[in-house]
């Protein structure tokens, strides 16, 4: 652990005061660049015994972005599309919303497997969910809004079965787990591990909740993990290692796919939680167990994350303080600026279509960053990246991020192959500014 003289403390504090609010133990962690910053426990993990970063906590629905991960390795490998339809992979399934719906919680679903789990905490046998899909209920129309469905990634969790030919659990610890070197994050609780508590609302007394095996449902909220490891989670959202899946691909889990609240504060991705605080968009995702809550949240353009672990069922707010931790962290220690250097001249085929051009009474500037030729509005969009093109072929670029993307930019050249237009999205950009048609 790297803790600086001055965050250290600030960051301490933070976790202080949220343990102060009756909360058995919490355990933190943030991570920077790939590196923990930070590690830090509070509390007690059990009577007689305090809590330490290396304890083990049920991080619940945290576990639904491993599923979401090992269901995007299977969509890159070419195994499932987003838009299939779940009977194309579980028929018996009664409704068939898309792989995508699912991952996002906009399915329509309803929230929970058959049967008062959360009272029995029994929750359902591989056998005896398979045998509820003929019951399945759509409650909502599918992509109307979001609706959280404990059920749905159930359901995620067969399809990476099906797929994979193995236990849900062998796949994610192949696939991800170990990979990772996350090596306490088990589907059993291992030794030291923190024991789940109720904190009693009237009286100062601890009151030990049960455990909870969650059967079918490992995909849903199965997991028990530390802070050390979700940190090594946190960076690899921030940074993926292609071994384990494209960075392109954690892009698009964390790209909003539904909104979650009028106030266009909390969203969903593709198996992650989209939270907004002020400018900046953390990307992760909350969990609850009878005993515990987590949280997690990634800053990705810092590269910049924080995990925190709770022992109670009630009253605490992780997934707030991973987001007040990782916005301390930054407030304290900014990142370093990108310094610039001196690039080579751009490629020739790419000089004459650099500089200013005109589109709809609006003003572009095109410019070449590394070899490749970009585009922005001038004067910039604040919180928009400029456009990026590929070279396809003789007078044509794909736009492959930013405004656009996907679509085709056209040069157009006279006679003598002096560019004098280009077409973006089929719009005409011209050296002056022009009326429409002309």
């Amino acid at each position: 652990m790297r803790s600086g003289p001055v965050s250290a403390p600030e960051l301490r504090r933070l976790v202080a005061a949220a343990q102060a609010e009756r909360i058995p133990s919490v355990s933190a962690a943030v991570v920077r660049n790939g590196e923990v910053v930070y590690a830090d426990a509070i509390g007690i993990a059990e009577p007689g015994r305090d809590a330490t970063p290396d304890d083990q906590y049920r991080i619940g629905s945290i576990s639904k972005t491993f599923c979401a991960v090992a269901v995007m390795q299977l969509r890159d490998e070419g195994a499932l599309a987003l838009d299939d339809p779940l009977t194309a992979y579980v028929p018996e399934s009664a409704e068939g919303p898309s792989i995508r719906r699912l991952l996002s919680h906009a399915s329509g679903l309803e929230r929970e497997p058959k049967g008062e789990i959360w009272e029995t905490l029994k929750p359902p046998t591989r056998d005896e969910l398979l045998a509820q899909l003929g019951g399945v209920e759509s409650v909502l129309e599918p992509g109307r809004r979001f609706h959280y469905s404990n059920l749905g990634f159930a359901l995620l969790g067969e399809v990476v079965v099906r797929l994979a030919g193995r236990p849900f659990e062998d796949h994610v610890d192949e696939r991800i787990l170990r990979p990772l070197g996350m090596e306490r994050t088990t589907w059993r609780a291992a030794e030291p591990c923190a024991r789940g508590y109720f904190v009693d609302p009237y009286e100062e007394r601890l009151l030990p909740e049960p455990d909870m095996e969650p059967g079918a449902t490992q995909s849903v909220g199965g997991l028990w993990s530390t802070v050390g490891d979700l940190a090594r989670w946190a960076a690899f959202l921030a940074d993926p290692d292609p071994a384990v899946l494209k960075p392109e691909t954690v892009e698009e889990m964390a790209s909003v796919q539904v909104m979650a609240d009028a106030a266009w504060k909390s969203g969903y991705g593709l198996g992650l939680q989209l939270l907004r605080d002020g400018d900046r968009v953390y990307a992760g995702h909350g969990g609850a167990m009878p005993g515990f809550l987590a949280g997690l949240a990634v800053a990705r353009a810092e590269k910049a994350g924080a995990a925190v672990l709770t022992n109670t069922s009630a009253g605490a707010s992780p997934d707030v303080l991973a987001v007040g931790l990782v916005a301390k962290s930054l407030e304290l220690d900014p990142p370093a600026p990108n310094l610039w250097k001196a690039q080579d001249e751009a490629p020739a085929e790419l000089r004459p279509l650099l500089g200013r051009w005109w589109s709809e009474g609006h003003e572009f500037v095109f410019f070449c960053r590394d070899g490749k030729l970009h585009a922005r509005l001038d004067p910039p969009v604040a919180g928009r990246e400029p456009a990026v093109f590929e070279p396809v072929d003789d007078g044509r670029f794909r736009t492959v991020s930013g405004r656009e993307i996907g679509e085709w930019l056209r040069v157009v050249r006279d006679g003598q192959g002096a560019v004098t237009k280009l077409y973006w999205a089929t719009y005409a950009f011209t050296r002056d500014p022009q009326v429409f048609g002309a």
